[in-house]
């Protein structure tokens, strides 16, 4: 039985174009922690284009409470996604990953149920408690080979990307059909489909990879918010999370001001987001051969003041609208999916784990945000001052980054090995740093690991063959 075809998103064919390398066991986790992170995160999506206009039934109902509603699930991801990787390393990941599905649920359940928009951010910020991207990511790589294990975490990336189309699509033709309840219903059962899929699916980890790579250390967060090119990093995803948010809390109501009725709105979402798929190609051509990630970076930011400035300037105006949304998607699906390999080049050796905890905890703060100021600014000043306020946060963004320096093309490999001491550690470490390629090497005795940093000239068996004959 091919396990693309029993599980959610992934096709067979598209899954084997994915994992040129990849074992039978390495198949079967991706597909399937790529499945239960696109349920929940398609989940949690579902509510972003259709609430302000479904919820207006609602006790309470305010412009302002719809971004609180909205981004409430990002106030409790920040504050439980580092120790809810902490508590997988302590209690196995499996235990941690099922009950924050299980909290998901009840937290869908409990906005399915609400009457007042109170009730709802309870349901949304109980959404949140079950924050388990960490964990997921810590599975895989416990169950992946280090080679093979950039393959896997990209499957489980593009998986959430399409999850977030899908919800665009999804969201307004359930909530039209089935109402806001029904919709929460269905994310409910997103949740349960994704427990049976960790319990009779994702295989049980006979190890852990290292830490460092997988799992945030507490004590190495201070250093990751005293480095200038990550804190860019989360600045960025900081701000885009927040503008995401913030643009759609206004944009529904901009959309049906300007005659397009709500149970359409999914057959323009859909469809610039597949579209700016199509248009990111470009930039992200150019990055390759021009080997200028900032440079691409940077003309992206513009696309997305631009995009910005079209829904300020011409709210009436659906055709420019529309233009505005496609070139809005164009610039968040390139930084979207490029922020994360930046904090992967950028970050230390060995401190993955910290710096993406960081990285995670800003983008989830910047949901929150970015739904108190979409619905704070909406009430108060309209659209307009949502998209102004939008436009000039991504213009500091852009200043920001020009501080950012062009990273080096580096792969990163994670082995585990057998340190017997700190003088040990240091003679393979001055071994590994003497191969051709070789950029970094680090070994951490706690971790029984080397971590490495390379170019393409490296040759993997080359590190391998060192550690072979030093255990």
């Amino acid at each position: 039985m091919q396990i693309g075809i029993t599980l959610p998103f992934l096709s067979s064919r598209f899954f084997n174009m994915q994992s040129n390398g990849l074992s039978a066991v390495e198949k079967k986790v991706a597909a399937s922690l790529a499945s239960v992170f696109g349920l929940r995160m398609m989940g949690l999506f579902m509510i972003m284009p259709v609430f302000a206009l479904y919820g207006q039934h609602l006790t309470g109902f305010s412009p302002f409470l719809v971004g609180v509603a909205i981004g409430a699930y990002g106030l409790t991801q920040a504050l439980l996604q580092i120790p809810m990787g902490i508590l997988s390393d302590k209690f196995g990941r499996k235990p941690v990953i099922i009950g924050g599905l299980i909290v998901f649920s009840i937290g869908s359940l409990v906005a399915a149920s609400a009457t007042s928009i109170y009730m709802v951010i309870v349901g949304r910020a109980l959404q949140g408690m079950g924050a388990i991207a960490a964990a997921v990511l810590a599975l895989a790589a416990d169950l992946t080979r280090d080679e093979q294990r950039t393959k896997v975490m990209a499957v489980i990336g593009m998986c959430i990307g399409f999850s977030f189309a899908l919800a665009l699509l999804l969201g307004p033709i359930v909530a039209h059909h089935l109402g806001l309840s029904g919709l929460f219903i269905m994310t409910a059962i997103f949740a349960v489909i994704g427990v049976l899929i960790v319990q009779f699916f994702v295989p049980n980890p006979v190890r852990h990879a290292p830490k460092g790579d997988t799992v945030a250390a507490p004590a190495r967060l201070l250093t990751m918010l005293k480095n200038p090119q990550l804190i860019r990093l989360d600045a960025g995803i900081f701000i885009l999370h927040l503008t995401l948010t913030a643009v759609f809390v206004a944009l529904p109501f901009v959309l049906v001001h300007a005659g397009f009725a709500k149970e359409n709105h999914w057959k323009l979402y859909f469809p610039t987001f597949i579209g700016a798929f199509f248009l990111m190609v470009p930039l992200i051509i150019i990055g390759v051969k021009k080997k200028n990630t900032k440079a691409t970076f940077q003309i992206s930011l513009l696309i997305m003041l631009a995009s910005l400035a079209i829904l300020a300037l011409f709210e009436n105006q659906f055709w420019l609208i529309a233009l505005g949304i496609l070139l809005f998607f164009t610039a968040f699906n390139y930084l979207e999916a490029s922020l994360p390999s930046l904090i992967a080049k950028f970050c230390p050796a060995g401190d993955k784990g910290s710096a993406m905890g960081v990285y995670s905890t800003s983008q989830f703060l910047g949901a929150f945000c970015g739904g108190l100021l979409g619905g704070s600014m909406y009430q108060w000043v309209g659209a307009n001052g949502v998209f102004i306020v939008a436009l000039v946060l991504v213009g500091i963004w852009l200043l920001l980054s020009l501080g950012m320096e062009n990273p080096v093309l580096l792969k990163s490999y994670t082995l585990s090995t057998k340190i017997r001491d700190k003088a040990h550690a240091q003679e393979i470490a001055a071994q590994l740093s003497a191969l051709t390629g070789v950029a970094e090497a680090i070994l951490i005795t706690e971790e029984q690991a080397a971590y490495l940093k390379v170019t393409d000239q490296f040759e993997l068996e080359s590190a391998q063959a060192i550690l072979k004959s030093s255990d």
